[in-house]
């Protein structure tokens, strides 16, 4: 250490702080102002960066409970529409039992008046048989009583004598 405060001189170490400070003055006018600037700016793009990733990150979020409401509103919709296409096939079949059950009876009623109709039809057609063989079987009655004179003005007198009581 005695060697160092020995060779150690007032006039270099004058010019090195001259230089120094020359040094310093230099780097403070030329270089210290890019150098701050470049660093400022590195730093505001390290920030920029952090906030767009922030940004982006709740975006993310942001974009997931949207697409998770959507989805849930999609299964929501899917179930009213399968619940719809429930009641219309059940009202379908109902209504289709309805109506066959109401063309049934529609067919049961045509089918009983025609058997109605058709039973009138033969009744009418038996009374009109039963007329004609009442009326043929009068006449050959009448033929037989009424061949002779005698048994025609015995009918006359009988007739004429119910007709007198009434």
């Amino acid at each position: 250490m005695e060697k160092l405060l020995e060779q150690f001189s007032l006039g270099l170490f004058f010019w090195m702080l001259v230089i120094f400070v020359a040094l310093i003055f230099l780097l403070k006018k030329f270089a210290w102002k890019p150098i701050l600037d470049a660093v400022n700016e590195r730093e505001e793009g390290i920030k920029n960066a952090l906030l767009s990733a922030e940004n982006a990150k709740k975006e993310m979020q942001n974009l997931k409970s949207d697409n998770e409401k959507l989805l849930a509103e999609a299964r929501l919709e899917r179930d009213t529409m399968m619940k719809e296409a429930r009641e219309i096939k059940e009202k379908m079949i109902n209504d289709a039992k309805t109506e066959a059950q109401t063309a049934g009876q529609k067919m049961i009623e045509q089918a009983k008046a025609s058997i109605e109709s058709e039973k009138n039809a033969a009744l009418a057609e038996l009374k009109a048989q039963v007329s004609t063989l009442s009326l043929d079987i009068a006449e050959k009655l009448l033929k037989d009583e009424l061949s002779n004179k005698e048994a025609q003005t015995k009918l006359v007198e009988k007739m004429l004598g119910d007709v007198k009581l009434n």
